[in-house]
């Protein structure tokens, strides 16, 4: 290097240098930062964790007795609440959550996501938004299968939980069951034809006169009676 070069390459040296220094620095900042924001992440996750477990016991205790009226009786819902490492902080809270669920008596609770068959998931689902009822701000809820396995009296009553759900937010249900149908504010009618070989589905809304016949259809076959249109309008006379 020569003489006349030695002057810049020092400025270069004590830029470098001023510069890792301010790295430094800048790494001892953020290192600040994230520190405040682990503390900030503890104090929010434990204040969402006491307010889980507050909630838990009343959630799960609410749910076990609605699937009870809605067909599951015996059966027994509740809340797994299992700490997890702090070191790792998760966006959902310092906990896993797991809902857990005997569907028949003398069975040990197990994971829901496991046991539940499509019309008992749709029950405990249908439970469980009807326990939270006015908690939560889903606008759009729909259930398949809710009246897989009932009839009769159940079958009322899950069809007047839907309708109360359905009071504060858009509830769909596909159903068979003209006691859950005749809850609904609206009616539709899912239909197939098939034309020029291709199959297609028809979704055909229903005014009043179509609404009986079809509840009609449903609980007496494709003979429509007179007496299973009377029982068709008396069910659309008691909903309330």
């Amino acid at each position: 290097m020569a003489p006349e070069e030695l002057a810049a390459h020092r400025d270069a040296i004590e830029a470098e240098l001023d510069a890792l220094r301010g790295a430094d620095r800048r790494l001892e900042k953020l290192d600040g930062e994230i520190e405040k924001a682990r503390q900030a992440w503890r104090k929010a996750a434990d204040d969402l964790g006491a307010k889980r477990r507050k909630a838990a016991g009343k959630l799960a205790q609410a749910t076990t007795e609605l699937i009870g009226e809605l067909g599951m009786g015996g059966g027994h819902f509740g809340i797994e609440i299992e700490p997890l490492s702090a070191d790792k902080p998760d966006p959902n809270g310092g906990e896993r959550i797991e809902f857990m669920v005997a569907a028949n008596p003398g069975q040990p609770p197990r994971p829901l996501r496991k046991v539940a068959s499509g019309g008992e998931l749709s029950r405990i689902s249908l439970a469980i938004e009807v326990a939270a009822l006015g908690l939560d701000a889903v606008p759009t809820m729909v259930f398949d299968e809710v009246d897989s396995g009932i009839g009769g009296a159940v079958a009322d009553i899950v069809g007047r939980k839907l309708r109360a759900l359905g009071t504060g937010r858009q509830v769909l249900c596909v159903t068979h069951l003209p006691q859950v149908a005749a809850q609904g504010h609206a009616h539709y009618r899912v239909s197939k034809a098939a034309a020029d070989g291709v199959t297609q589905s028809q979704v055909q809304q229903l005014d009043a006169e179509q609404r009986q016949e079809e509840l009609a259809r449903m609980l007496g076959g494709v003979e429509l009676t007179r007496e299973a249109r009377a029982a068709a309008q008396r069910l659309l006379d008691d909903v309330s």
